[in-house]
C-alpha cells in the first residue's frame, strides 16, 4: 500500500487529503506514461459528488497537457469504466468516486487496459511524481496537445451489454432499486425496465451532496422498509459508484454479499457453470457461508480483503464467481470488477429460472452472529505489530475455538483497525470484540 493509493485508489476528503493539484498530477503522469510512443487515450467516469466535476476537469487538464486524449463518460458506474476500457481500446480508465464514503470525500480509481485495477508499480510511479521524487515531465505543444472528447455513447454501450447478459425476462417481477443518489441513478432503472420488470426506484435524485446519505447499500434499512411496504419480489441497493450490491428478499430479510454468493454459487453449480466447483471469498466472509458451501459440495478459496485480490485469484486460477461480504461480487465471464447491477441481474436470473423466491434460495444458509468494530488509531501499522495486541488476539481465538473466529486488519483506505468477531451468540461476539477494541483504543486511539 502506497502513501496515496490504497486498496481502492487514492481517497480522502476533497480539498484536504485529495486536492485538484493531486488530480492534475495524476493526469499529467498517466498522459505522459501511456503516450511515450503513441497518442494515448484515457477514459474518465465520475459519480454524483459535487467535487467529482472539479476533479474531472483537473484530470482532463493534466492528461491533455501531457498530449493524451481524454474521453468523458460523465456520470456512470465504476464497472462501466472497466467495461469501456477493455472493449474500446483505451490505454487506461479513471473513475472519480469515493464509493460508499460520505459526499465530502472523493477518490481516484485507476483501471488498466484489461479492465482491472491498475498495477501497483504504476501507482508507485505516480506517487513519486506527486512528491517530486522524479523529474518534471514534458508538456505537449501545438498540435500535440490532447483533445477532450464527449463519450457518453460508451455508457450507453455498457447499458446494452448488461441487458444482453440476462438470459431470462423479468416480466411479472416487481423489483425495487435503491440507487444511493449515486452512479446507479444514471443506469439501473433503464436496464431493469428493458428486461421487463416493474421497476420501483428510490434515492435516484442526486444533488451533489446526498450520495450515500441515509440510503444505498450502507443504509440498507431504507430499502428494507420500502420492500415491506410495497410488497415487491426483491430489492437491490447499490453504493455510490455501483460496484457493490446488497439484496433484500420479499419479506424484507437482508441478503448480503455472502448470501448472494450462496444463491449464485448453488445456481451456477446446478447449471454446470461454476468452474472448478469453487467460489473465491475474502477472509471477512461468514463461517456460515463456508459450512453451507461444504454441504453443497462447493469449494472455496480465501483472499485478503478487497475485490482487487478476489479478481486476481479468479483470473489466475480460472474461477468464475467470487466476492466480498460487503457486496462486491465478480462474475468473471462478464466483468473484471464488482458490478452491482450485473449482480442484481444474476440473482434475479436464479429466482426466475428456479421458479422460486430469494428467501427460499437462501434457506440453507445459516449466518453466524458477527460484530465489526472500527477503531480509529494514530498508527495502524504499529498497532498491527504490537505484541500485546497480537497476544490478546491469539487468546480470544483460542477461547472461540471451532465455533468462532477473530480477525484484525488495518483499513486499506483509512487510519482504522477493524476488529471482527464471529461466534455462536451476539453476546460472545460483543464481549470478545470489545475486549480487543478497548486495548487498541487505550494504546493507539486517535
Amino acid at each position: 500500500m502506497g502513501r496515496y493509493f490504497g486498496t481502492d485508489g487514492f481517497r480522502g476528503e476533497a480539498n484536504r487529503e485529495l486536492t485538484v493539484e493531486h488530480a492534475f498530477k495524476v493526469g499529467r503522469y498517466l498522459g505522459w506514461y501511456f503516450g511515450q510512443n503513441k497518442k494515448a487515450k484515457i477514459v474518465i467516469g465520475k459519480d454524483t459528488r459535487r467535487s467529482s466535476y472539479m476533479f474531472e476537469y483537473a484530470l482532463v487538464a493534466g492528461i491533455t497537457a501531457s498530449g493524451a486524449d481524454a474521453y468523458l463518460l460523465h456520470v456512470t458506474t465504476t464497472p462501466s469504466v472497466a467495461y469501456v476500457v477493455r472493449t474500446e481500446g483505451f490505454d487506461c480508465g479513471i473513475m472519480i468516486s469515493a464509493s460508499h464514503n460520505p459526499f465530502y470525500d472523493n477518490g481516484i480509481k485507476l483501471i488498466n487496459a484489461a479492465g482491472m485495477k491498475m498495477e501497483a508499480g504504476v501507482e508507485e510511479k505516480i506517487e513519486e511524481y506527486i512528491d517530486g521524487r522524479i523529474g518534471e515531465i514534458p508538456l505537449a505543444l501545438r498540435e500535440n496537445i490532447g483533445r477532450t472528447v464527449d463519450f457518453s455513447a460508451g455508457r450507453n454501450r455498457y447499458i446494452g451489454y448488461l441487458i444482453s447478459i440476462a438470459t431470462r425476462s423479468f416480466k411479472d417481477k416487481t423489483i425495487a432499486l435503491d440507487c444511493s443518489n449515486g452512479s446507479a441513478s444514471a443506469v439501473a432503472k433503464s436496464v431493469f425496465d428493458a428486461l421487463g420488470a416493474k421497476t420501483m426506484v428510490i434515492n435516484n435524485e442526486p444533488d451533489g451532496t446526498n450520495i450515500n446519505t441515509n440510503c444505498g447499500s450502507t443504509h440498507i434499512d431504507v430499502l428494507v422498509d420500502f420492500v415491506k411496504k410495497n410488497q415487491v419480489d426483491a430489492g437491490f441497493a447499490y453504493d455510490g459508484d455501483a460496484d457493490r450490491c446488497i439484496a433484500v428478499d420479499g419479506d424484507g430479510n437482508i441478503v448480503d454479499g455472502d448470501g448472494i454468493m450462496y444463491v449464485c454459487g448453488n445456481y451456477m453449480k446446478e447449471q454446470g457453470q461454476l468452474s472448478s466447483n469453487t467460489v473465491v471469498t475474502t477472509v471477512m466472509s461468514n463461517i456460515g457461508l463456508y459450512r453451507a458451501f461444504e454441504e453443497h459440495g462447493i469449494k472455496t478459496e480465501k483472499t485478503a480483503v478487497g475485490d482487487k485480490y478476489v479478481c486476481e485469484n479468479m483470473m489466475r486460477n480460472g474461477y468464475c464467481l467470487g466476492g466480498e461480504q460487503s457486496g462486491h461480487i465478480i462474475f468473471s465471464k462478464h466483468a473484471t470488477t464488482g458490478d452491482g447491477i450485473l449482480t442484481s441481474i444474476k440473482v434475479m436470473e436464479a429466482v426466475v429460472e428456479k421458479k422460486s423466491t430469494l428467501k427460499e434460495l437462501t434457506k440453507g444458509l445459516k449466518i453466524y452472529p458477527q460484530i465489526l468494530i472500527n477503531v480509529k488509531v494514530k498508527d495502524k501499522i504499529a498497532a498491527m505489530e504490537d505484541s500485546q495486541i497480537l497476544g490478546l488476539e491469539k487468546e480470544v481465538s483460542e477461547e472461540l475455538g471451532e465455533n468462532g473466529r477473530i480477525l484484525l486488519r488495518p483499513s486499506g483506505t483509512e487510519n482504522l483497525v477493524r476488529v471482527m468477531v464471529e461466534a455462536e451468540t451476539d453476546e460472545i461476539c460483543r464481549k470478545q470484540a470489545e475486549k480487543v477494541a478497548d486495548l487498541l483504543k487505550s494504546k493507539y486511539g486517535a
